[in-house]
């Protein structure tokens, strides 16, 4: 079953294998500033990216159909750089469903301004661990297909994700040392602030931030998972699992992994502490607006 971890290690790898994905992932190629008149090129990789996410088996576990993670990939084309050299941004966005309920929670909603690769038409889209040409989309593709993952399986058990995440960290490490490394969003300095592929993976793996990692099991499983039938039960995990962000957010000063948390989470918090004891409302506003006050007004909406 899905979340059956396994224990094999992906270092070992060549190349992924293609067959029934983990993943249900749309694909959108948007070119509104790029002055082409044949769109055709992009028709086709936007078709090639869809089937490269959905049709590449990576992990060794067996996800049904129904099991899929649900995902979206927007690339936004803004210009062509050079022939078949592409600049722009990709807007990426997973779910997850919450048990005994039709909702769908947001896990990762990050857009990635980093963006610069190499595509060329009727060229299939690959990953190649050991290669060192034309490998930016793909490996930008896969390192966050980890990183989704990674976050799926810490849902599941506690740290369920570390391998992914790992696989994540050793592509970063292989396209810094690939003839691709003139792209940006792989190195510690890329584009300032602490904000980019490479942080993402460097802050999911900072021991600092394992007590946070640890509690999305607590948000998940033991809040989101049974508030249908029973809520008060469900608040008291979700605000435990907080106040453990909380705790991370002090001990790793402006973690980008929090603020991306507060993101994807902040309406969903919003409308879950509406109906809830003052005191536990207090005690939400407190922690979400000390971790994300950029919202504040959004989060004091909880008391209103």
């Amino acid at each position: 079953m899905k979340k059956l971890i396994c224990l094999l290690l992906f270092g070992t790898w060549s190349a992924i294998l293609l067959g029934q994905g983990e993943l249900n992932a749309t694909v959108r190629v948007s070119t509104p500033q790029l002055q082409r008149n044949d769109r055709r090129v992009f028709d086709q990789m936007e078709s090639s990216l869809r089937e490269f996410l959905n049709n590449t088996k990576w992990s060794n576990d067996v996800f049904e159909q129904g099991e899929r993670i649900k995902c979206n990939f927007i690339l936004t084309i803004s210009k062509e750089l050079d022939n078949n050299v592409f600049e722009g941004e990709l807007a990426v966005q997973s779910t997850r469903p919450v048990y005994g309920s039709g909702y769908e929670t947001p896990m990762i909603s990050y857009l990635d301004k980093d963006v610069v690769f190499v595509y060329e038409q009727n060229q299939p889209i690959e990953f190649l661990r050991d290669a060192t040409d034309n490998q930016n989309l793909p490996a930008m593709l896969a390192f966050y297909v980890y990183v989704i993952l990674g976050m799926d399986y810490d849902s599941f058990s506690p740290l369920g994700g570390e391998q992914y995440y790992k696989t994540a960290e050793q592509i970063v490490t292989n396209i810094q040392n690939s003839n691709t490394n003139g792209s940006p969003g792989w190195r510690p300095a890329d584009g300032g602030k602490n904000r980019n592929r490479y942080w993402i993976i460097e802050n999911l793996l900072n021991p600092r931030v394992k007590p946070m990692r640890a509690a999305m099991h607590n948000y998940y499983r033991n809040g989101l998972d049974v508030f249908a039938s029973n809520p008060e039960q469900a608040r008291t995990s979700i605000l435990q699992a907080l106040e453990e962000i909380d705790k991370v957010s002090v001990a790793y000063l402006n973690s980008m992994i929090v603020q991306m948390f507060a993101y994807a989470k902040k309406d969903e918090l919003v409308e879950m502490w509406k109906v809830a004891p003052k005191q536990q409302k207090d005690r939400i506003i407190q922690i979400m607006t000390r971790i994300d006050p950029a919202n504040s007004q959004r989060y004091r909406e909880i008391g209103s």
